[in-house]
């Protein structure tokens, strides 16, 4: 294994925490009123006016497929020019706007804005284990909380499959997936779940992350006693899990993220260290075969 039994199970624990925390807020965001008068799950609006992308839900996998295209692209260029401060920013802005949708489902608007910004505040400044992952279990929430409505269970299967696709690209072929998960780890700024190798996690972030200040022309650090999760390997199993939920019921869209944790649990058995491993596939994978638990065997 590549990392410490006890780091992988805390990593799993946390993952399928993550999974359970956004059904919950999807199930929240949804108008149960308004779904049982017309058939049809009709989700409430987003806060501070916040509009969803109007995209026919067969298609909604294309706009989101794009979106991750130039997302991957501006963090690409930002990493060539080392605009370190821009990262920052785009990091903070998108914590605050996913925390804020997250916590909106139970707290009235402006307190879940206001205690996001601090959270945030507290992520990009005052960085620690506990506040990272912490933030990260309701992150993806509000992501999916955006996203979900959008889209079904079609969709959301063939999102699935092209990001999988191009995961295995990415870390094997081109390798710029390895390169931006570096960077985000050194730069203290990591979009996922993140767990120091040796336990306690009651730490600060490493000594050689927290107080390096990476400069043009500095190199990146090669390894950092981390393990880790990415977000998007948090994020899309989510967004499956909440269509099926759509059409399932809340209790029993449980078994998605269930199987994508065993999925994951392969992945760290047979991973070695110093190699990287797409993680998409196995998650993917479980996704399915989940997916298939429910609809021919419950």
């Amino acid at each position: 294994m590549k990392h410490p039994p006890s780091t992988v199970l805390v990593l799993l624990s946390l993952f399928l925490l993550a999974q359970f925390i956004g059904l919950f807020v999807l199930d929240s965001y949804i108008d149960k009123e308004l779904t049982a008068e017309t058939g049809v799950v009709t989700y409430k609006e987003l806060p501070a006016g916040i509009e969803r992308p109007d995209i026919a839900p067969d298609y909604a996998f294309v706009f989101i497929a794009v979106a991750i295209l130039i997302g991957t692209g501006i963090l690409l260029l930002i990493m060539k020019f080392r605009r370190f401060n821009l990262w920052k920013l785009w990091y903070f802005l998108a914590v605050t706007l996913s925390l804020a949708i997250a916590w909106a489902a139970f707290i009235p608007q402006a307190m879940a804005l206001f205690a996001a910004f601090i959270a945030a505040v507290m992520k990009v400044l005052k960085p620690n284990f506990i506040i990272h992952n912490l933030t990260e279990l309701f992150i993806y929430s509000g992501l999916a909380a955006i996203f979900v409505p959008i889209m079904n269970v079609f969709s959301a299967s063939v999102l699935l499959l092209l990001i999988s696709a191009y995961d295995m690209y990415a870390v094997w072929k081109s390798r710029h997936m390895v390169k931006m998960a570096k960077f985000q780890t050194a730069s203290n700024l990591f979009a996922g779940l993140a767990i120091p190798k040796t336990i306690p996690l009651v730490t600060k972030t490493t000594a050689a992350i927290k107080n390096k200040k990476i400069k043009a022309g500095k190199k990146i650090p090669k390894e950092e006693k981390v393990a880790i999760i990415g977000g998007g390997d948090i994020g899309f199993p989510l967004l499956f899990a909440g269509t099926v939920m759509a059409n399932v019921g809340f209790q029993a869209s449980f078994l998605i993220p269930a199987f994508a944790a065993l999925g994951l649990a392969v992945l760290f058995l047979i991973s070695k260290k110093g190699k990287f491993y797409p993680a998409m596939p196995f998650v993917s994978a479980g996704c399915f075969i989940g997916y298939g638990f429910i609809r021919f065997i419950l």
